[in-house]
């Protein structure tokens, strides 16, 4: 794991208490061990979109490197109901790809076929048949292949946009309409959800519990593990900036930076654009003397003063106003060598 260029000032406290940190977990919490690493892409061999395209090349070296290294291969619903199982822990990823673009029918889905691995595929509804997108026919012949279906809304809008007083009903009323086309065009009622453009508030992830969905994918890399919120399950991007083989090799060798306790618990960027970032999290096992943070580029200022429960405070060293999305992200290695990897995602919904 190369060293991060950093741009966030860092700072490892106790609680104001002065007592251990709490060994609360997040929502959705399950007793075990067990990980699952998740990939999201879009465009296959597409070259005029960059930011969500990736090289064919690339996806087939993903594919056969996650057979070669005998990976349990799953969809997201099936990887959800591992985590809340009781079988044992095994070495897991999963393939998701938002959008339905033709690119992944003509070129993503016969890889998947050659190397017979699962995959789930979210649709938002409103552009099924339409321009680059894939038809219902299409659809169905993908599921034909395992490859599982999930809700990604019918517009795929930036609901966060919207004006609260509508915006809710909006969000509710679109996945409601969505799971309804899709289960007249292809007699399937999707379990699984993913936010358009990873984007959410704490009120949306609710109404996604409340529609009966087991969990929901969002944008922000990191690790989903059995002690994690499933309603916000990270996937990490494999775009042309990620998808080169050392890349994606590291990314599926990552472990999860398992945090008990973040404050704030949502991702809407605070007045001020500097926002601050309390996570705990159990560094038993860490080397945290290697601890490092990143947020395009800067300095990092380090202090562990509890090795076993370690309190992190992240702020970035300036205004974060260009971009409408920007992570924060948190890693460290354990006694093994292997890096642990958290991630968290601040939205300015005022930028386009």
């Amino acid at each position: 794991m190369p060293r991060f260029h950093i741009s966030l000032l860092l700072i490892l406290v106790l609680s104001c208490s002065g007592k251990p940190a709490s060994n609360e977990t997040m929502e959705g919490a399950i007793a075990s061990d067990k990980e699952v690493v998740c990939f999201i892409y879009h465009r296959f061999g597409d070259s005029r979109y960059p930011s969500t395209n990736t090289p064919v090349k690339d996806f087939e070296a993903h594919l056969a490197y996650l057979k070669k290294n005998n990976f349990q291969l799953l969809t997201f619903s099936e990887a959800i109901e591992y985590l809340k199982s009781d079988k044992p822990a095994r070495k897991t990823a999963v393939i998701t790809i938002d959008d339905a673009y033709k690119t992944f029918y003509d070129r993503g889905l016969p890889l998947l076929k050659k190397y017979n691995v699962p995959a789930t595929l979210f649709i938002n509804t409103k552009t099924v048949g339409g321009g680059d997108y894939m038809s219902w026919t299409q659809l169905e012949e993908s599921v034909k292949h395992n490859v599982e279906i999930g809700n990604h809304t019918h517009s795929h809008n930036f609901f966060l946009n919207q004006p609260a007083a509508t915006r809710y009903k909006t969000f509710k009323d679109e996945i409601e309409l969505s799971q309804t086309i899709i289960n007249e065009k292809m007699n399937i009622r999707p379990v699984i959800f993913s936010f358009p453009y990873g984007e959410f508030d704490t009120k949306m992830k609710d109404i996604v519990k409340e529609a009966g969905f087991i969990a929901a994918a969002a944008q922000n890399s990191g690790v989903i593990y059995s002690g994690g919120d499933l309603f916000e399950c990270p996937r990490f991007p494999m775009s042309e900036s990620y998808s080169a083989q050392d890349k994606f090799i590291e990314k599926a060798s990552m472990k999860a930076l398992r945090i008990s306790k973040r404050s704030p618990d949502d991702y809407i960027m605070p007045k001020g654009n500097r926002p601050t970032l309390t996570l705990t999290f159990d560094g038993d096992g860490l080397k945290l003397d290697q601890l490092q943070c990143f947020v395009q580029g800067g300095e990092c200022e380090l202090k562990v003063v509890d090795k076993q429960k370690v309190a992190v405070t992240l702020q970035a060293a300036k205004p974060m106003t260009k971009k409408r999305r920007t992570l924060y992200t948190i890693t460290a290695p354990d006694k093994q060598g292997v890096w642990h990897w958290y991630s968290h995602l601040w939205i300015d919904a005022a930028i386009d």
